[in-house]
C-alpha cells in the first residue's frame, strides 16, 4: 500500500477533494497536524509522496510557528528523494521557499473565484492539459511566490502572475484551491479568522458574491479537480527522478 504524508497547518484546511481521490486509489494517508505536534520531524523516506496544505500564516512566520523550518527541511528532503510533492497556497509558498525562491505580499488579496490561465508551459504540462485556456478557480490568499530556479511557470491570473509551477517531473506548487468543494468554501466563509480578514477588507470582498459564484462554477471545478488530481496521482507510478536542489 502506498503511503501519503500530509502537512496540515490548521484544522479547517484539509485535503478536500484530494482525500477521496487518494483513498480510492488505495493510499494510506497520514496527516501531520503541526498545530498539535509542532516539534515532530517526519521521516520522509517512509512515504511515497508529500502534500503541503494551506494556512493563514506567512511562509516566513518562523518565530510564531517554528515548525515552518521543519517543513522547509522536510520539503527539501522530499524533493531530493524524487517523490511527488504538491503544495497548495501556503504549501506552494513553502515549496518555493525550500527551493530558494522568495515569498512576498501579492499586490491584492484574491478571495473568491478568479480566472486562471495556462501559460505556454502549462499547455504542455500533463496536469494543466486538463485545463481549458482559462478556468474560474477558487482562491484565498494574500501572499505570492517567486518561481524557484529551473521551475516551469504553468498558470497566471490578472492579479497574481505566479499561480502555479512545476519543478522536475512531479513537484507542483498551486496558489489556488482546486481541492475546495462547496462544503469547504462555505466552512471557510464561517471560520472566525477568515471572517475577521473579510471584515478588515471593509466590504471589498462580498461573501454573498462568493456563494453565488460557487453555485455558478462548482460543477466545472469538481470535474477539473478529479481530472487534474487524478493525473497528479499518476506521478506516483512513474520512475523517481531526483531534482538538483539549489545551495542554501
Amino acid at each position: 500500500m502506498r503511503k501519503l504524508l500530509v502537512f496540515q497547518h490548521v484544522p479547517f484546511e484539509p485535503l478536500g477533494t484530494l482525500d477521496a481521490q487518494f483513498r480510492a486509489a488505495g493510499f494510506r494517508i497520514r496527516y501531520v497536524n503541526f498545530a498539535r505536534a509542532g516539534e515532530l520531524r517526519p521521516e520522509i523516506g517512509r512515504y511515497h509522496g508529500l502534500i503541503v496544505l494551506g494556512g493563514p500564516m506567512s511562509a516566513y512566520d518562523d518565530e510564531r510557528y517554528p515548525h515552518l523550518e521543519i517543513e522547509v527541511d522536510s520539503i527539501r528532503a522530499a524533493v531530493d528523494s524524487g517523490i511527488p510533492v504538491l503544495g497548495i497556497c501556503l504549501g506552494a509558498q513553502l515549496i518555493a521557499r525550500a527551493l530558494g525562491a522568495r515569498v512576498k505580499r501579492n499586490p491584492v488579496k484574491e478571495i473568491g473565484w478568479y480566472e486562471v490561465r495556462r501559460t505556454d508551459a502549462g499547455r504542455r504540462d500533463a496536469l494543466f492539459g486538463k485545463f481549458g485556456a482559462s478556468e474560474q478557480i477558487f482562491q484565498w490568499h494574500g501572499d505570492t511566490f517567486a518561481l524557484p530556479h529551473g521551475a516551469e511557470h504553468l498558470a497566471e491570473s490578472d492579479a497574481c502572475a505566479n499561480q502555479a509551477f512545476r519543478v522536475g517531473d512531479c513537484v507542483y506548487g498551486l496558489q489556488f484551491h482546486l481541492e475546495a468543494d462547496r462544503a469547504l468554501i462555505e466552512r471557510w466563509l464561517e471560520t472566525p479568522v477568515h471572517m475577521r480578514e473579510l471584515a478588515r477588507l471593509e466590504g471589498t470582498i462580498d461573501p454573498q458574491v462568493i456563494v453565488a459564484d460557487t453555485s455558478r462554477y462548482m460543477t466545472r471545478a469538481m470535474q477539473l479537480s478529479r481530472e487534474f488530481f487524478g493525473e497528479f496521482i499518476e506521478r506516483f507510478y512513474s520512475p523517481r527522478r531526483r531534482v538538483a536542489l539549489p545551495s542554501r
